[in-house]
C-alpha cells in the first residue's frame, strides 16, 4: 500500500478542542503526526500547519476525522508530493550572468554569430561551443508509465522531470523531458533524429513493448550519439549487478547456474541478453504462453533471437515445469506469478530477484523463510534493484568520452562496477546492492564504462583523467 505525507491547515478554538484530541482523531484513522507548525495565535484561536504520514486508502478517512471533531475547522490539505511538483520539478538557468550591453553582445548579436560560424565549418565544435557535450534527452510516449501502462504523454511528464532532476543530482548531467504525442514507431524515430543536433545522449524511457525495440534499434543505427532504453537496460544492468554479488553470497559461479527469466518484455530481453554475456551457461526465458525454447519458431523479433542461443534450454513447459531446480529466478512481470511450491522446488540456496513493480512476484516475507537471496525493486525491503544506480553514470561516462553508441561491453563494465562498490566485508544476503545515495557509484560506473568505450572503439575522446 502507498504511504503519502499530507498537510492539514485547522483552526483551532481554545477552551473547546485541544491538540490532543486532533492527534487522536488523526491517529485512530490512521495517520501518523510527523510534525507542527504554527502558523498563527490569537486570543480565541490558533492556526497550525499538522504534517501527517498516511497511507493513500486512509487519507479521506483522515480528513473526515478531523471535520467531526468540534471546536475546530480544517482551513486547507495539501498533498506534499502534489505540493513538490507544483510548477514542475526542473528549470532552465543562464551558465553566466548578462549584466550590460557587453556582454549581451558576447552571447548573442552580434557576437553569437562568430561562434555559429566555427560550428557551421566545423559540426564537431557544438561539444565545447554548446551544450551538447552535457545534455541527454529523456524521450517519452507515455505507452508504458511506471505501474500504470499507457498514461499518454502529459502524464508522463512528472516521471520525466524527475529522471532529469536525477541526471542533474547524482552526475551533472542535464536533462531535459521530452513526451511525444505519437504512437507511431517511424514519427518517433524521425522525431528524435530531428532534434538530435543539440543533444549529447538519447534516453528513451516509458515506450511500450514491442516499439520499443525497433525504435531503440533504429535510433543506434541512424544517430551518432548514444541511445539507451532505460526500462530495458537500466534494469538489465543494476539486476546483472546484484547478481554478481548474489552468487558471491551462496558460492556458485555464474557459468555453472541456471536461471529462469520470467517476463519476456522489453526488461526480460535485456534481462536474458545481459546474463548471456555475463556467461550464464543455462537459460529459461519464460512468457505467458510458456518457456521460449532453443529452436522454436516465434513472431516477435526478440524471442526469435533468444530462441537461437544455444545457452537457451530447448525443454518446454509453463514456469510449475521448468523452474524446478533453477538456481535463480528473475521476474520483470506481475505480482504474484511465484509461489511458494515455486520457491520450493528451486536449487539448495535459490536466488529469487522478484522485480514487478509496484508489487513484486512474491511477498518478501513469504518467500524469506525459503530464499538464501532476495531482491525486489521497492525501496521498503533490502536489495533494491534500481536503475538510479545505472543510468547516471552510463551516461556521464559515455558523454565524457563522447561515445558513438552504449554497447553490451559497456553496459556489463557498468554491472561489474555498481557491484564493487559492495565490499567483501560489507556483503550479506541483504546487501548486495549500493545505495543510490552512495557517491561511489557513478564514479566508478562513469571511469568502467569510458574504458570500455574505449577498448571496444566507441570513444571519439579521451576524457583528461584516462591519459
Amino acid at each position: 500500500m502507498a504511504n503519502t505525507s499530507i498537510i492539514l491547515r485547522v483552526e483551532l478554538t481554545h477552551g473547546e478542542v485541544t491538540f490532543g484530541d486532533v492527534a487522536a482523531a488523526i491517529s485512530r484513522a490512521g495517520g501518523d503526526v510527523t510534525s507542527i507548525d504554527v502558523i498563527r495565535v490569537g486570543k480565541e484561536s490558533s492556526i497550525r500547519d499538522i504534517t501527517v504520514d498516511v497511507q493513500d486508502s486512509a487519507e479521506a478517512q483522515v480528513v473526515q476525522g478531523i471535520k467531526a471533531l468540534s471546536g475546530i475547522k480544517l482551513i486547507n490539505v495539501s498533498d506534499r508530493t502534489f505540493l513538490a511538483h507544483l510548477g514542475g520539478k526542473i528549470s532552465v538557468t543562464p551558465s553566466m550572468p548578462i549584466k550590460n550591453r557587453d556582454d549581451l553582445s558576447r552571447v548573442y548579436t552580434p557576437g553569437v554569430a562568430r561562434v555559429c560560424t566555427a560550428i557551421h565549418e566545423d559540426p564537431n565544435k557544438a561539444y565545447s561551443l554548446t551544450i551538447k557535450r552535457n545534455t541527454v534527452a529523456v524521450v517519452t510516449d507515455g505507452t508504458a508509465v511506471l505501474g500504470l501502462g499507457d498514461i499518454g504523454p502529459e502524464a508522463a511528464a512528472p516521471v520525466m522531470e524527475g529522471k532529469a532532476m536525477l541526471f542533474k543530482q547524482l552526475a551533472g548531467v542535464d536533462a531535459f523531458p521530452i513526451c511525444l504525442d505519437t504512437k507511431d514507431t517511424e514519427e518517433i524515430i524521425r522525431t528524435v533524429k530531428a532534434m538530435s543536433p543539440i543533444f549529447g545522449g538519447i534516453n528513451l524511457e516509458d515506450i511500450s513493448s514491442p516499439r520499443c525495440f525497433e525504435i531503440e534499434s533504429r535510433l543506434e543505427q541512424e544517430l551518432d550519439i548514444p541511445v539507451f532504453h532505460d526500462d530495458q537496460h537500466g534494469t538489465a544492468v543494476v539486476m546483472m549487478a546484484g547478481l554478481l554479488n548474489a552468487l558471491k553470497v551462496v558460492g556458485k559461479p555464474i557459468e555453472s547456474i541456471r536461471v529462469v527469466v520470467n517476463g519476456i518484455g522489453a526488461a526480460g530481453v535485456s534481462v536474458c541478453k545481459m546474463l548471456l554475456a555475463a556467461g550464464v551457461g543455462r537459460l529459461v526465458p519464460v512468457d505467458r504462453d510458456g518457456a521460449i525454447v532453443h529452436g522454436g519458431t516465434y513472431e516477435q523479433p526478440m524471442w526469435q533471437w533468444l530462441a537461437q542461443q544455444p545457452q537457451v534450454e530447448a525443454k518446454a513447459g509453463t514456469l510449475d515445469d521448468v523452474i524446478q531446480g533453477a538456481d535463480v529466478f528473475i521476474g520483470v512481470s506481475r505480482a504474484g506469478l511465484l509461489k511458494v511450491h515455486h520457491v520450493q522446488s528451486m536449487a539448495k540456496d535459490p536466488i529469487v530477484f522478484a522485480l514487478a513493480n509496484p508489487q513484486p512476484e512474491i511477498d518478501p516475507e513469504v518467500a524469506q523463510p525459503y530464499v538464501r537471496v532476495m531482491a525486489t525493486g521497492r525501496s521498503d525491503y533490502p536489495n533494491q534493484i534500481n536503475n538510479v544506480l545505472c543510468f547516471p553514470g552510463i551516461f556521464r561516462g559515455a558523454l565524457d568520452c563522447r561515445a558513438r553508441r552504449i554497447n553490451e561491453e559497456m553496459k556489463l563494465a557498468a554491472a561489474r562496477a555498481i557491484a564493487s562498490v559492495v565490499s567483501d566485508a560489507e556483503l550479506n544476503e541483504l546487501y548486495i546492492i549500493p545505495s543510490i545515495f552512495n557517491e561511489h557509484v557513478v564514479t566508478n560506473v562513469r571511469h568502467a564504462v569510458i574504458e570500455a568505450a574505449i577498448s571496444t572503439g566507441l570513444a571519439r575522446r579521451i576524457p583528461p583523467d584516462f591519459r
